[in-house]
């Protein structure tokens, strides 16, 4: 949510110059990857060509303990392959009352174990030292996910949302930042806010969504789905 760190100047188009590689699930970020995320604080990328996976998207946890567990339980129920996290993990941040459950470092040590099979951008509640306690990159203002020739565009949502959208050509947008889900479309693009798993707002309930082969579903924290759009 707004009020965090102070926002970063947006680049004018999306970065063409790097073939991206491919983050296996369950192991160890490649070797091309790795190296986008540790000398790029703007983007990162990653591309899978070669099977149908199934990606958790989450946003805005914001320090809460409770809220994540719920979100990892249904990750290994239902299988999924990759965890893909929007910002705003362990800070709850100077607007927003203190969670339940608040717990930084029950955070990094849950996430930390699964860090082969995580992929992350930064909030604007997320903060340098939060990269030193976590194994998995989080630094990049957003990452451009290629799944089966599919663009998904995911980030934040302070600096590119709906309203301030990115040049070039994608088939999604992927976000949070304002705590309310969403699942349009805007011309040809399909824009998905991921709302909050601990501070929904406009009377909304906690939200995360899935994506697999083509499919964003928005789910409740407990796992009801409340929508699905596909691309």
């Amino acid at each position: 949510m707004a009020g965090g760190a102070h926002e970063r100047r947006r680049p004018d188009a999306l970065p063409v110059r790097r073939r991206m590689s491919c983050v296996l699930p369950g192991g160890n970020m490649s070797a091309a990857v790795k190296d986008i995320w540790e000398n790029s604080r703007t983007f990162a990328g990653i591309t899978n060509n070669h099977s149908i996976m199934k990606y958790l998207l989450v946003s805005d946890i914001h320090g809460s303990l409770p809220a994540l567990e719920k979100v990892l339980r249904f990750y290994d129920r239902e299988h999924c392959d990759m965890l893909c996290i929007l910002g705003d993990i362990l800070n709850y941040g100077p607007r927003n009352s203190i969670p339940e459950g608040i717990d930084a470092k029950g955070i990094v040590e849950a996430l930390n174990r699964r860090a082969g099979s995580i992929v992350a951008v930064r909030g604007n509640c997320d903060a340098e030292v939060d990269q030193m306690l976590l194994d998995f990159p989080m630094m990049a203002d957003y990452l451009l996910l290629v799944d089966e020739g599919r663009r998904l565009f995911l980030t934040h949502g302070h600096i590119y949302n709906k309203v301030s959208m990115p040049k070039g050509s994608i088939d999604a947008i992927v976000y949070g930042h304002t705590h309310l889900w969403e699942l349009t479309r805007q011309d040809r693009t399909l824009v998905c806010n991921l709302g909050s798993i601990t501070f929904p707002k406009g009377g909304n309930v906690p939200t995360f969504m899935v994506y697999e082969h083509g499919v964003f579903t928005a789910y409740t924290l407990d796992g009801e789905v409340l929508a699905q759009e596909s691309l």
